[in-house]
């Protein structure tokens, strides 16, 4: 079934769902730790029990694209949405280890489900609604929609919480409450907005989905080593994954190192977290504008240098108020950094594999995390937060130079458009093509895109095949 949905119309429906995925996000951010540890929960127990999410979604991020692009987004996405549901109502009731265990595993399961489908119908029904129309600015709407409904989640979650309890529950459950109602209606909303394009499925096409699911995924794995544009790419997230431990988690032992009281300082980041989410709504806001000025790849390759000089402001300047300005600051950066990199690494792929290549990039940012959560805080250990946040600026920016694939590529593209005999392709900066060769997977053809077909393939073979409480839309944002 195809939709006849019109661009407008989907980049509407795109920014309301995204949107409603976002906001329980933001009204169980502030109450999370708390709420464990009023359920008896060490902070020991807290950080084994938050492991559980890392470990699944590690475990099944690739696998799930690979369904997503075999199945469609929308079964995808209705399954990650429905798990979500269930791991808020788990969170609201749980009171032991092994339930919060339970909780951060599926909410592993729902991020690792989650993780790319969405963006991925939006591309491609904007792309069957007017193929030579321009996706990154709803991609960078969407930065936008995100940073302002988990702000505004998280200011409607103090509120409740200052309300007090509610007759048996507490104060601190009820913005999980909320949350799980949320969820509920967006789940029921997604039902009736996501209309997936393309050829409609039978009751046999989840055998065959999960049986076409590893190769999505094998030829996904293809396209990087048949690519340097998009191995390039894919590598910037782990230099992104290593640098961001510096201001998730290094930001407020640096806050309270400047303020001499850890109570005043976690005073101040209550406010700050909410205006750290709105400033990267407006860096997102922005993505427009640096594509017309600077092109795709240029632009994400400078932001990569100015988000490490902020974050080499958190480490250096002295007082509460320069660490925050430059905390404000790196947000910013990372709002517009993100809808800058999805928007290239959408324009090296075809439907079929889209999601496969979304969750390889999302992927690699687990384990640079990872590595730098133990190389950053050890060195803060030894030689100071700062020192360690100069190291993690380094990281941020030295990626850098991984945008140049594309921005070359894209350069080359523009007057092999123009040879004579040639169907004339729009070039725009940043956009890069995939090279025509034997047993290359085809890209499809749209402004910026060279289409490429395997030598004697028929089109018939090339088929269309998507936390609770994480605060990540990058992969959706910082």
């Amino acid at each position: 079934m195809t939709s006849a949905l019109t661009v407008r119309q989907v980049r509407w429906r795109y920014l309301t769902l995204y949107g409603l995925r976002w906001l329980p996000t933001g009204l169980t951010i502030p109450v999370m730790i708390l709420l464990m540890q009023e359920r008896g929960l060490s902070l020991t127990q807290i950080g084994l029990v938050s492991t559980a999410q890392g470990l699944v979604v590690l475990a099944l991020e690739l696998p799930t694209g690979g369904l997503a692009d075999a199945l469609g987004s929308r079964v995808v996405l209705v399954t990650a949405w429905a798990v979500s549901l269930l791991s808020l109502g788990l969170f609201a009731v749980a009171d032991s280890f092994a339930l919060f265990f339970l909780v951060w595993a599926l909410q592993g399961v729902y991020r690792a489900l989650d993780s790319g489908p969405l963006d991925s119908w939006y591309v491609e029904s904007t792309l069957a609604a007017d193929p030579d129309t321009d996706y990154e600015p709803g991609l960078g709407f969407a930065g936008t929609v995100a940073g302002v409904t988990i702000a505004c989640g998280a200011l409607l979650s103090g509120g409740l919480i200052s309300l007090g309890p509610v007759g048996p529950v507490s104060a601190l459950t009820v913005p999980v409450l909320v949350a799980a109602a949320l969820q509920a209606v967006a789940l029921v909303v997604l039902l009736f907005l996501l209309v997936e394009t393309g050829p409609a499925r039978g009751p046999g096409t989840l055998r065959a989905s999960v049986a076409a699911a590893p190769r999505m995924v094998g030829q996904a794995v293809g396209l990087l080593r048949r690519s340097r544009v998009l191995l390039a790419l894919v590598s910037v997230e782990l230099f992104w994954g290593f640098g961001m431990v510096t201001f998730e988690s290094l930001l407020p032992i640096r806050l309270a190192d400047v303020v001499g009281d850890p109570e005043r300082a976690a005073a101040l980041l209550g406010p700050a977290n909410s205006a750290a989410w709105l400033v990267s709504a407006a860096g997102a806001a922005a993505t427009p504008l640096l594509l017309r000025w600077l092109g795709a790849a240029p632009a994400a390759a400078l932001l990569r240098i100015v988000q490490g000089v902020t974050v080499l402001g958190m480490g250096l300047l002295a007082g509460p108020v320069g660490v925050l300005v430059a905390y404000l600051a790196c947000y910013a950066v990372h709002g517009a950094s993100n809808p800058l990199h999805l928007g290239l690494l959408h324009r090296q792929v075809d439907g079929p594999y889209r999601t496969s290549v979304i969750s390889l990039n999302s992927m690699m940012g687990q384990p640079g995390f990872a590595l730098g959560a133990v190389l950053l805080t050890a060195l803060a250990d030894r030689r100071g937060v700062g020192t360690a946040m100069v190291v993690g600026a380094v990281a941020l920016a030295v990626a850098a130079p991984l945008y140049l694939p594309a921005w070359w590529a894209g350069r080359r593209a523009a007057p092999a458009a123009a040879r004579p005999g040639d169907v004339p392709v729009a070039v725009r900066p940043g956009d890069v093509p995939v090279e025509a060769g034997p047993g290359n997977v085809p890209v499809e053809a749209g402004p910026g895109n060279v289409t490429a077909a395997p030598a004697g393939s028929d089109p018939r073979d090339v088929q269309a095949a998507g936390s609770v409480v994480s605060a990540e839309p990058h992969r959706a944002a910082p």
